[in-house]
C-alpha cells in the first residue's frame, strides 16, 4: 500500500507553532507538497510544481511579494520568510493572485536544519527505494505522524531522538512545553550542558532497563520528562521523550512503553531504506561521473538536469587508519545532508574512499562557474569544524551533461594537490592548482622510470647533503624570484652580496648558465619535481603530512 502523498497543511500540523506561522493564505492549505527548494538573493529560480520555497534573505514586502508572483508561475506551493515579516497590501495580494501561500520562521531557528526537517517529512510517495508501506498504521519510516500519535496519547509533546541525542522527529504542541525543548527542536540536538546534566543524575543509566523513566526538571523555568529507550533486541535506537507536568499513569506508560515497540520498527526500516536508497543514488551516481550511454537515465533519476553541473571530490585526511572508514562514511552522511539541505538537486556518493557531489549550479560571473560551489564548501567545513579533517577538490561547472567526466577528472586532482598541501589548505578549484597538479602528474611519470634523473642539480643536492649548505635553496630562491637578487636575497634573509656569492658557488658545483632560458627552465622543473618527490616520500613514512 502507498502512502499518500503530504498536504501543506501538514506543515502545520507536524512543525507547529514553534517553528513556523502561516502569515497569509490563497485559500486552503490543502495542495501537494513535493519538495523543498532554498532560494536565496541572486540565485537563479530553479523551483518544480509542488516545491516549497525556503526565502533566505528576503525582508522587503517588494521582493517577497516578486518572489510570490514568480514562484506561482512555476506552480510552487509555499514560500517561508524569516521573521520579523509584516505583510502589507501588496503581498496580501501577491498570495492571492499567485496562489502561493506564505509562512514565516521563528527567527531563532537555522534554515538548514528547518530543510532537513522538512525533508524528513513523507512528501512524495516514492523514493529512490520504491514505495512507502504502512506499519501499526503508519507510512513506514514516518516518524513524524508517529511522534504525533504518541504524543496524542499522552496528551504531551514528544521527540523522537537517535542515540546521540539528535532529534529525529516531534510531535505538534511543542510550544506548550518549556526552554529547553525549544531549544532542542530549533537546534535538532539537546543541548550539551542538559545531556550533561541527565548523564550526572544516571537518566540515561536508567533508560537502558527498557522501561519509562520519569526524570525531575533539569532547572528551575523546566518541566519534567518522561523517557524511554528504543530497542530492537539488544540494539540501542534511540530514545522518546516526552514533557510532562507528572509521572505517567500506570494505563499511560504501559501505551508508552508499548510505542517505544513501534518506533524501533520505524526506525529499522527507515535505517533499512536509507541503506537501500545509498546503494542505489551511489550506483547512479556513478554512472553519472563516469558518463556513458547510462549517464542521461541516472541523472534523470538523481534529479540532476542536462544543464551546468559541477563535481566535488572530498576526503577525510587522518592518520588513524583503524578509523577511516567510518570516518569516510560520517563525511559522506555529512556532505549529502548539508547539500540536501542548501542545494535540494545535488546528489551524493562514497565512491572508493572519495565523496563525490554533483550539483547544478546556475549562471555565474566567476571564470569558471564554480565560486558558489567553493561558498557551500566553505560553508560546509565551517560547519563541521575540526570534528572532520577533511579537504575538497572542485571541478570546473560543465556546460552539458556530457563533461560531468571532465569536472570529476578535475576535482580528484584538486584533491591529489591538497593531500600533499604544504599550506594546508582544504578547499581548492583546479584551476586554481593546475600547475601543482601538473607537478604531480609529471612525478608519476618520473616515479615509473624509477629514478628522478636531476643531472647536473644532482651534484648540488649531493653537496647539500654532505656540508649542509642550502645551496639548492639558494638556487630555488633565485628561479622563483625571476632572476631578481634582491628579492632572491631578501627571501633567503641575506645581503643581496652574500647571495651573489651563493650563487656563483652554485653555478661552479653545477655548471649552470642561468643566463641561458632553457636551462632555467630545466632547472626549475627538475627543482619542483624533487620537492614533489621528496615530499611524497615524507606522506609515505607519515600516513599524512597532516596527521603530524
Amino acid at each position: 500500500m502507498v502512502a499518500p502523498r503530504a498536504r501543506l497543511s501538514r506543515l502545520l500540523d507536524d512543525l507547529g507553532r514553534m517553528l513556523l506561522d502561516l502569515i497569509a493564505s490563497p485559500g486552503d492549505l490543502d495542495g501537494e507538497l513535493t519538495g523543498v527548494a532554498i532560494h536565496g538573493p541572486g540565485d537563479e529560480l530553479t523551483v518544480e510544481p509542488g516545491e516549497l520555497v525556503l526565502g533566505v534573505g528576503l525582508h522587503d514586502n517588494d521582493a517577497i511579494a516578486g518572489l510570490l508572483l514568480r514562484l506561482g508561475e512555476r506552480r510552487a506551493v509555499g514560500l517561508v520568510v524569516k521573521h520579523p515579516v509584516t505583510a502589507d497590501a501588496s503581498v496580501v495580494a501577491a498570495v492571492r493572485d499567485s496562489g502561493v501561500a506564505l509562512f514565516g520562521l521563528n527567527r531563532a531557528a537555522s534554515w538548514s536544519h528547518v530543510a532537513a526537517m522538512l525533508r524528513a517529512l513523507p512528501l512524495a510517495t516514492t523514493d529512490l527505494t520504491g514505495g512507502a508501506d504502512l506499519l501499526a498504521g503508519a507510512p513506514a519510516g514516518d516518524l513524524f505522524a508517529l511522534a504525533n500519535a504518541v504524543g496524542a496519547l499522552l496528551d504531551a509533546p514528544v521527540t523522537i531522538e537517535d542515540r546521540a541525542s539528535r532529534v529525529l522527529a516531534f510531535s505538534g504542541h511543542q510550544h506548550c512545553a518549556d526552554q529547553g525543548r525549544v531549544e532542542t527542536i530549533l537546534g535538532r540536538q539537546v543541548p550539551d550542558r542538559y545531556t550533561q546534566l541527565l548523564e550526572q543524575r544516571g537518566a540515561f543509566r536508567e533508560l537502558s532497563k527498557g522501561t519509562p523513566v520519569y526524570v525531575e526538571p533539569l532547572a528551575e523555568d523546566m518541566l519534567p520528562r518522561v523517557a524511554i529507550v528504543v530497542r530492537a533486541g539488544d540494539e540501542v535506537l534511540g530514545s522518546m521523550w516526552a514533557v510532562v507536568r507528572e509521572p505517567l499513569s500506570e494505563a499511560r506508560a504501559a501505551a508508552f512503553a508499548d510505542s517505544a515497540k513501534i518506533v524501533a520498527l520505524h526506525m529499522l526500516r527507515a535505517r533499512a531504506g536509507a541503506d537501500v536508497g545509498r546503494r542505489l543514488s551511489a550506483d547512479l551516481v556513478a554512472m553519472v561521473l563516469e558518463g556513458g550511454p547510462g549517464a542521461p537515465e541516472a541523472a534523470n533519476r538523481l534529479g540532476l538536469t542536462d544543464g551546468r553541473l559541477c563535481v566535488m571530490a572530498a576526503q577525510v585526511v587522518t592518520g588513524d587508519a583503524a578509523d577511516t572508514e567510518a570516518a569516510m562514511q560520517r563525511l559522506r552522511d555529512a556532505l549529502a545532508l548539508h547539500f540536501s539541505a542548501v542545494h535540494p538537486r545535488s546528489a551524493a556518493a562514497l565512491l572508493g574512499g572519495t565523496t563525490y557531489v554533483v550539483l547544478p549550479v546556475g549562471a555565474s560571473g566567476d571564470r569558471d562557474g564554480t565560486a558558489s560551489v567553493v561558498r557551500l564548501a566553505v560553508d560546509f567545513l565551517a560547519r563541521v569544524g575540526a570534528r572532520t579533517d577533511a579537504v575538497i577538490g572542485v571541478g570546473r561547472a560543465t556546460m552539458s551533461l556530457a563533461e560531468v567526466t571532465h569536472s570529476r577528472r578535475e576535482a580528484d586532482r584538486a584533491l591529489r594537490v591538497l593531500q600533499t598541501d604544504r599550506r594546508r589548505r582544504r578547499i581548492a578549484r583546479y584551476s586554481d592548482v593546475q600547475v601543482e597538479s601538473l607537478l604531480l602528474r609529471l612525478a608519476d611519470l618520473v616515479a615509473e622510470d624509477g629514478e628522478l634523473h636531476l643531472g647536473s642539480l644532482g651534484a648540488l643536492v649531493d653537496y647539500d647533503a654532505e656540508h649542509e649548505s642550502g645551496f639548492v635553496d639558494t638556487l630555488s630562491a633565485y628561479l622563483d624570484a625571476f632572476g631578481n637578487v634582491a628579492e632572491a636575497a631578501a627571501a633567503m634573509h641575506l645581503h643581496p652580496n652574500s647571495f651573489r656569492y651563493r650563487l656563483r658557488r652554485v653555478c661552479e658545483i653545477t655548471g649552470l648558465d642561468l643566463a641561458d632560458a632553457d636551462a632555467r627552465l630545466a632547472a626549475t622543473l627538475q627543482l619542483r619535481l624533487y620537492r614533489v618527490a621528496r615530499d611524497r616520500d615524507v606522506v609515505k613514512e607519515t600516513g599524512s603530512a597532516r596527521s603530524r
